[in-house]
């Protein structure tokens, strides 16, 4: 897509004798581009076929269709157990300092949030704290959370969520919600993780518009 340009319309002072003239001016130029909104997706499970990390990959393959939207899946499994004795002279481990810059990099945020005794999961809660460290590399940013599991599919997990983000300034968006029980028919996932209902997808879209747009509020900007 190209650009537009706007003009300026000013009329100029009438001169002794001669009538008043407009004179027309081209304004900047005005892109037609969508904004782009750079997501860094989190699954808190490591589990390989987990509804969690197959919520990310549909997001991942959703965001293909919504213009302006662009979704990276950021890998937790290799980052250390936090540790500040790891912390050398202000810098942090390699898989640490790597993680930490994906963070900065990004616009805003997708976490898979499975609940696990009524909370969220260590691998999170441990990415989360890594890249809380000073400087605080999440802050004041969008969010948006999204689970599956049992029970309440994850949802409890939500809550302890929004409150980590309240102390590391993530501004999460409320609506809509997305938790869902994996285990109710009809199915949801494969055996594989990956996410086959049309009617879920659809779900994951609408969070995923309503993060696009949130992202763009906060930046001051319009799609």
């Amino acid at each position: 897509m190209g650009t537009r340009l706007t003009w300026h319309f000013q009329v100029l002072p009438r001169q002794p004798g001669a009538h008043s003239s407009i004179c027309i001016l081209p304004m900047a130029a005005i892109s037609s581009t969508p904004s782009i909104v750079k997501v860094a997706a989190l699954s808190g499970s490591l589990r390989k076929a987990s509804p969690n990390g197959g919520l990310v990959r549909a997001a991942i393959e959703i965001s293909k269709s919504i213009k302006g939207l662009e979704i990276e899946h950021v890998d937790l499994s290799p980052l250390p157990f936090l540790n500040t004795d790891l912390e050398v002279n202000g810098t942090y481990p390699a898989a640490v300092e790597a993680f930490r810059q994906k963070i900065l990099a990004a616009d805003c945020y997708l976490f898979a949030s499975p609940e696990y005794n009524y909370s969220v999961t260590a691998p999170l809660k441990n990415a989360i704290d890594w890249a809380s460290r000073p400087p605080n590399v999440w802050g004041d940013k969008a969010a948006a959370i999204v689970s599956g599991g049992g029970g309440w599919g994850g949802g409890r997990s939500h809550y302890h969520l929004r409150q980590i983000g309240v102390y590391i300034d993530l501004h999460f968006i409320n609506k809509p919600e997305f938790y869902i029980n994996v285990f109710q028919p009809p199915a949801k996932f494969d055996s594989d993780g990956n996410l086959i209902d049309d009617s879920t997808r659809e779900r994951l879209k609408e969070v995923l518009l309503s993060l696009y747009a949130f992202s763009l509020r906060l930046k001051g900007k319009s799609a």
